[in-house]
């Protein structure tokens, strides 16, 4: 039997799994990491401690609960969050924590000093996307305008799973995938490198080289295998993003198959026929050559969870919070009795794109409860939710088929509210193992364990949470547009 092994590095934890050619489980591991906010709109993880670490702990907890002999995993592959910016020296250590995606919004004025010089429409045509807190340039910029001392020490720019695969092969690569979030330096036309844009960012040769998802970028070192347990030799894929393993794991293949991912994030991933160029949302090649993807995020959903519970919810045990706020919640009817939220409690990225815009509660009264407003979050997460799958419908792109998976799964309310608030059908398939779960795949892809279309043996359908579209929930949303276009300028002015 052949095994590929697949981890995962999320926003709060890393995950992993060993798998068989046939798709079935022989062990998952896990462990738990801290996003740091080191200050309001910075987002941060420990390279060493928080993917490294993680990872060698989860490999060697699974290669030594499994019993399995590491000759006998055939590949690895590994995701993790992003688009992350991390500057290493010449011998591959960190000089700095790693800057997260777009949840990190510190290089705002890079942002739009590159949008200004360049020109927005010429961005979107040559890099796919239009500059937000998402975008690595701007990262690298700030780097070099904040952190002179560190950009100077630079040998290159890896983002969070090139690092973990240079500590594994000790090779320097990046997925298309993920390399397109690095706008302004990356070209959708030519898909390669480019400083025809902003030749002032960044040397190209501290930039990684590029691969596809599905091509192995190196072998696993005598000193790796001594970390995680693995066997040296064993060939590593170049990897990508979570998000794109996570939809690999349920199958989006198709042009139309869309991915919505309940995370730390909502994230949505929609594979396309060609490119769309809007900037609204984001594009990038797909983990293929010649495929593409769309894609959208909001900046805080399963993170607006976790506050709640730690902030108004300290009543009650951890363990058992959430299915507590559920069924609280379940108690108050659609529409939450009145109340609209704002999720935007680390501003929001697609499809409004302001760093700025602020989390409200809105039509408090001294009727409401607190299953009250715990539903007004979960409607509001989805009220968000259906701003970008509007955008998409409006540019033509709604789905043919919807994919959920993550976490927020399991949580019954939020999936059924996001259903009856887009109007939109979710198909939950067998396995919710996520990112991991999709690597495992993608390392089988690329030697050759299996085909493609494997991936519906691996993880077939089980449920579909049918749409009830609600007129309640229609007015609502007109409300929580307005609420937003509103409140910005008192958002921008808070600061």
């Amino acid at each position: 039997m052949a095994y590929t092994l697949g981890i995962d590095i999320g926003t709060y934890e890393t995950k992993g799994v060993l798998v068989d050619e046939t798709g079935t489980v022989h062990g998952q591991a896990a462990r738990g990491h801290q996003m740091l906010v080191p200050r309001p709109g910075w987002a941060e993880h420990r390279p060493e401690e928080d993917w490294w670490g993680d990872f060698a702990h989860v490999s060697q907890t699974l290669v030594k609960d499994s019993g399995i002999d590491p000759a006998d995993i055939k590949a690895v592959a590994c995701s993790a969050i992003g688009p992350c910016m991390l500057p290493v020296d010449a011998t591959g250590t960190p000089l700095m924590n790693g800057v997260l995606y777009g949840v990190d919004g510190r290089a705002e004025a890079e942002v739009n000093e590159l949008t200004d010089r360049i020109g927005e429409d010429t961005i979107i045509a040559r890099c796919g996307n239009a500059l937000t807190s998402q975008s690595v340039g701007p990262k690298i910029l700030w780097l070099k305008q904040h952190r002179p001392e560190i950009y100077a020490e630079t040998a290159h720019i890896l983002t969070s799973t090139s690092f973990l695969v240079q500590r594994l092969t000790g090779e320097v690569v990046i997925d298309h995938y993920t390399a397109a979030n690095f706008s302004p330096l990356y070209d959708v036309t030519t898909q390669s490198w480019t400083d025809d844009l902003a030749d002032d960012i960044l040397p190209l040769t501290k930039l990684p080289r590029l691969l596809w998802s599905n091509e192995i970028a190196g072998h696993i070192t005598p000193a790796a295998a001594a970390e995680t347990g693995l066997a040296a030799g064993t060939p590593v894929t170049a990897g990508t993003i979570d998000a794109a393993a996570e939809a690999l794991s349920v199958g989006v293949d198709h042009p139309g198959d869309m991915m919505m991912m309940y995370g730390s994030t909502i994230f949505i991933i929609l594979r396309t026929q060609t490119r769309a160029a809007d900037p609204r949302i984001w594009y990038a090649p797909w983990l293929f050559e010649g495929e593409h993807a769309s894609m959208a995020g909001l900046a805080t959903s399963g993170t607006l969870t976790h506050w709640f519970r730690d902030q108004v919810a300290r009543d009650l045990d951890v363990a058992e919070a959430f299915p507590i706020l559920a069924e609280e919640a379940a108690g108050s009817p659609p529409g939450a009795n009145g109340l609209l939220m704002l999720p935007y409690f680390s501003g929001e990225r697609t499809p409004i794109h302001d760093i700025n815009a602020k989390g409200a509660v809105f039509g408090l009264n001294l009727t409401h409860t607190r299953g009250d407003i715990y539903r007004a979050l979960i409607e509001g997460i989805a009220h968000g939710t259906r701003h970008v799958t509007d955008t998409f419908a409006e540019l033509g792109q709604s789905p043919t088929r919807l994919l959920a998976v993550g976490g927020g799964t399991k949580n019954a309310l939020w999936l059924q509210a996001t259903s009856d608030i887009t109007g939109i059908d979710q198909i939950v398939c067998k396995k919710t193992v996520g990112a991991s779960y999709g690597d495992a795949f993608l390392a089988a892809l690329a030697v050759g364990v299996v085909e493609r279309n494997d991936i519906a043996n691996w993880n077939p359908a089980q449920h579909t949470v049918p749409a009830s579209p609600r007129a309640e929930y229609d007015t609502a949303h007109t409300l929580f547009r307005r609420l937003y276009e509103q409140t910005k300028d008192i958002a921008q002015e808070l600061g």
